[in-house]
């Protein structure tokens, strides 16, 4: 089974330290070795098990790793570089950022994994808004299946106070219709990263939140 290891985490951890360009030039090789390799690896076996469970998806690393240098331009945040290794899985056929999806990331503290979609453009959460009153209560279903439940607590994500505009307020899916966001996921301790436990772990809670990935994205394609 693919994992990372524990250089791996001793690298981002140092990472965290030394936040610094020169200081990751001069271990650029650790880092495609102990980090970027890993992650790679555990790209392509999913792209072999996505064909069972979520053939929509995007899982070539080339296009689903993020790269390791931040965006500084509009953020407080100055520090260069990422500490963390993460990679997303995005539905073929609709532009990046315009589709809900898979997400996992390893740091230096913790791992995360799961899926969903953030912060969808205006024009998407309005037709997601009216998918999810129109099939109600599919989504409702979806959140109650066994697979969800035994994986997540709930489907989070930003709310508003009322339900939007353009619907009523009595309308029975009136709690899902309030999300701005729809995610799903788990936390970790970074060290399941390095175990044979990882990618087991990683394909159970993927297969449990595709299908409300997958409802997601039908008003959008």
């Amino acid at each position: 089974m693919p994992s990372f290891t524990p250089k791996t985490l001793s690298f981002l951890r140092s990472l965290k330290r030394n936040n610094d360009r020169e200081w990751f030039r001069a271990r650029k090789d650790d880092y495609e070795r102990h980090v970027r390799a890993p992650m790679v690896a555990v790209i392509e076996r999913l792209a072999v098990d996505f064909g069972r469970f979520a053939p929509e998806l995007d899982a070539s690393p080339k296009r689903c790793i993020y790269r390791i240098y931040r965006d500084t331009r509009f953020s407080a945040d100055k520090t260069p570089l990422k500490t963390q290794i993460s990679a997303s899985f995005r539905w073929r056929g609709l532009p990046r950022g315009r589709s809900a999806g898979l997400y996992f990331e390893v740091s230096p503290g913790w791992v995360w994994m799961g899926g969903g979609f953030y912060a969808p453009e205006t024009a998407d959460l309005a037709r997601i808004r009216q998918h999810i009153s129109d099939t109600h209560p599919e989504l409702h279903r979806l959140t109650r299946a066994a697979a969800f439940r035994r994986t997540f607590d709930r489907l989070e994500g930003d709310q508003m106070s009322r339900v939007p505009r353009g619907f009523s307020k009595d309308d029975p899916a009136a709690g899902y219709l309030k999300h701005r966001n729809f995610l799903a996921g788990r936390e970790f301790p970074a060290d399941l990263a390095t175990t044979t436990a990882f990618y087991p772990t990683l394909v159970a809670t993927f297969r449990a939140v595709m299908p409300i990935v997958r409802f997601l994205n039908e008003p959008l394609v």
